[in-house]
């Protein structure tokens, strides 16, 4: 009798410890990824490493008390979500990797499956009940993993999870004819549309940015001078992306998910072998324990010593556009004198009402932009194509974002980078100098071609460009591993030129000297003019709509009619043996005139 109550006592402490974790967890969820708030993660993890001790000391009594298993995956999925939320906040690959440890551990030891899978079968009412909450637990739960396993690029891992989230779903469906999974069904349709538009290359590399090709030793001594000058280093960023029927899988869509990763250092060898030995051949894979003994703190022994912090991202999912601004205040702010903030907006500029009518053209139709994108809006004062679309339905002000809206930014240093058909309205100086990358009014593709499957053109070539070269020019998914190879090593080798091209010009800006020792910075510069002139190539005519402009100009060394700037491209498409799909002949023969 005495075990008894001691078990029951024991049971009780845990519930109490968790609601309290709860509600402290509740706190730290609802406050914005940004603008401090770290306090109250604190307490959430503190509360969260208590009551993890507490099940981990005393199992054998919580078990006879009550304890179930899946009250211990609950437990260790909140470590989880705090440790991505601390990801998401901080821009730590550590955090990252504890995310994915917890997530790991509770999906190894099946934590919610067997309960969810014991509940079904158990056959009364309540039990029913209670295995359709558990199971919607799961579901979440594999969601969450889906997410930090893709971040992390575990493609294995994304593969595995993709398969098993679509067999739950069904097994859910069938086990409770009467419940309507419609919002799961969509999710899983999200799902496959982002993982076929992100696994198009299987060859292809990370994101991230690696020492080992994207720093150029060459170039190093050229792009030292800027530093007798003011240097300024990204160290915020704010991505946002709000377009109807984007790819996009949860809260997190292509076009962030890929300047998310562009704008973080690749882990070095010392730190991939740590993160790899806890994800896959240390705790994780340990079941032995009755807890799966994961340890709490597992992330401060994995850290990368040899490369310097990530610059801090606020993702902002579908904002209006009053919280965009205010998000802006907020990080602005606190923003010190030596930084610069990266603004990313990916959106359309047209409403819902209007979309239908202003679509993107092709290589074949582009001539006919005037046509495509009429001036005014019906039954409108104002023009529709001097503003961003932050909207699902309607039309009006409130959902329109103007470049003046932006003006008090510029008291800050600025880096715009500016994704839309109306990204052009942002041409107008107004306000302090910026820098600003504007993408094409018109995306580019081979006849016949849908390529708004694969996210933004214009996002893609800065985060990927030997994928996007090669969804431009039409190359399938199935091309073969060592051509693909050999394409990168051209491509790695004419960003090079560029970048030794730009950093020795005379008379470069100074909006754009004082970011380019930024390797982030510099990075989407020297991609910026690759685009560009890719882009210049692949048509025929001379259409300012087609190509993607940046403000301050860039110097006239590296525009796409430099022999320079032109030979690389000539001899990757020759490579990829789609260089018919281009216009060199046309452009040299324009050259020579």
């Amino acid at each position: 009798m005495a075990a008894d109550g001691e078990a029951t006592g024991a049971y009780r402490e845990f519930k109490a410890l968790t609601e309290a974790a709860d509600r402290k967890f509740a706190r730290a969820r609802d406050l914005p990824l940004y603008g401090g708030g770290d306090h109250h993660s604190r307490k959430a993890f503190k509360a969260y490493t208590r009551l993890w001790r507490l099940q981990l000391e005393r199992r054998r009594e919580l078990v006879a008390g009550g304890l179930r298993r899946w009250e211990i995956g609950e437990v260790a999925s909140r470590i989880g979500q705090l440790y991505y939320a601390r990801y998401l906040r901080t821009a730590e690959p550590r955090s990252l990797v504890g995310a994915y440890v917890f997530y790991e551990a509770i999906y190894s030891r099946g934590y919610f499956a067997a309960a969810g899978q014991a509940a079904v079968v158990g056959g009364s009412d309540k039990h029913h009940h209670q295995g359709l909450l558990i199971r919607y637990k799961e579901l979440r739960f594999i969601a969450r993993f889906l997410v930090v396993a893709m971040l992390m690029r575990r493609v294995e891992a994304v593969d595995h999870l993709s398969g098993r989230l679509r067999s739950l779903v069904e097994e859910t469906k069938s086990a409770y004819p009467k419940t309507n999974f419609k919002e799961w069904k969509q999710v899983l349709q999200e799902l496959g549309r982002f993982l076929k538009a992100d696994g198009a290359y299987k060859g292809s590399r990370s994101l991230r940015y690696d020492n080992l090709f994207d720093s150029f030793p060459s170039n190093l001594a050229s792009i030292a001078r800027f530093h007798s000058k003011r240097v300024l280093k990204l160290k915020e960023a704010v991505l946002t992306s709000y377009r109807r029927n984007e790819v996009k899988f949860t809260e997190l869509t292509l076009d962030t998910f890929r300047m998310l990763q562009c704008l973080e250092w690749e882990p070095t060898g010392s730190y991939q072998i740590a993160a790899k030995e806890l994800t896959e051949n240390g705790t994780i894979s340990d079941q032995s324990g009755p807890s799966g003994l994961i340890d709490i703190h597992l992330s401060s022994e994995i850290s990368d010593g040899s490369l310097p912090s990530n610059p801090q991202k606020a993702i902002v999912y579908h904002p209006t556009v009053s919280h965009l601004l205010a998000v802006l205040a907020t990080i602005c702010e606190d923003l010190s004198q030596d930084s610069i903030l990266l603004v990313y907006l990916s959106a359309s500029g047209f409403s819902e009402q209007n979309i239908t009518s202003q679509k993107y053209a092709t290589s074949s139709s582009y001539a006919k932009a005037t046509s495509v994108y009429p001036i005014d809006k019906p039954n409108s004062n104002v023009n529709s194509d001097n503003h961003l679309w932050l909207g699902p339905r309607g039309s009006g002000g409130p959902n329109n974002l103007y470049p003046e809206d932006l003006i008090p930014f510029t008291r800050y240093p600025l880096f715009l980078v500016i994704d839309s058909e109306n990204s052009h309205a942002f041409k107008a100086e107004k306000g302090e100098p910026v820098a600003l990358l504007l993408s094409p009014r018109i995306a580019s593709a081979m006849p016949g071609a849908e390529s708004t499957g694969n996210g933004s053109q214009f996002t893609y070539f800065l985060t990927a460009p030997m994928q996007a070269f090669c969804q431009l020019a039409g190359i399938t998914s199935d091309i073969d591993s060592d051509t693909y190879a050999n394409a990168e090593t051209i491509l790695l080798s004419a960003l090079e030129q560029y970048e030794g091209i730009l950093s020795t010009s005379v008379g470069l800006n100074n909006v754009w000297g004082q970011i380019l020792p930024d390797v982030f910075l510099r990075r989407l510069i020297i991609r910026f003019i690759f685009c560009r002139a890719v882009i210049f190539y692949f048509h025929p005519e001379e259409n300012g709509e087609h190509l993607p402009t940046c403000l301050p100009s860039l110097p006239a060394s590296v525009s796409p009619n430099a022999e320079a700037i032109m030979a690389p491209i000539l001899e990757l498409a020759e490579n990829l043996v789609v260089s018919d799909r281009f216009h060199f002949r046309h452009s040299v023969c324009n050259n020579k005139k």
